[in-house]
């Protein structure tokens, strides 16, 4: 028998401008050193700017660049018998936005720009036309998902 405790899930409230979980998160992932004002005021305004651009609901729009991106099987690492294998796995709903989230923040930090707003803006535009990098990103893992089919019944 287990001792192991089950954690709770944290309940994130939805931030104050939109009424949005999901941009809550998104602000919370894109937080850098406990500075969440800051990290509002980015997103904030790299949404008015997708506004002007697309002529579209910002929440819809952000809503449209998370689930291009959203990964259907990721890889996890099994060790079986001395070797390591690379076994695709079904992601939840919830660990999908995360990880959609979580690539779009990392390639717009990762582009040369100094300006974090243009870079996010540019990086969830690309994702709402299915390019940049965090679209890449998910094509690399689910091309590597499917050449690892084999390996799917050490799932457990």
């Amino acid at each position: 028998m287990s001792r192991r405790n089950i954690s709770n899930k944290h309940k994130i409230l939805p931030d104050i401008l939109y009424n949005s979980e999901l941009v809550s998160k998104f602000i919370n992932l894109l937080m850098w050193d406990g500075k969440k004002s800051i990290a509002e005021k980015i997103l904030y305004k790299s949404l008015d700017l997708i506004e002007l651009k697309c002529n579209d609901n910002k929440i819809k729009l952000l809503e449209l660049a998370i689930n291009n991106v959203k990964p259907i099987v990721e890889i996890k690492k099994r060790r079986v018998g001395g070797t390591t294998y690379q076994i695709p796995i079904e992601v939840k709903p919830i660990r999908a936005n995360t990880l959609a989230i979580r690539w779009i923040i990392y390639s717009a930090r990762k582009k040369s720009n100094k300006n974090m707003i243009f870079n996010l803006t540019n990086e969830l535009l690309d994702s709402i036309n299915n390019k940049g990098l965090s679209v890449k990103k998910r094509d690399e893992v689910h091309k590597i998902a499917n050449a690892n089919k084999a390996f799917a019944h050490y799932r457990w």
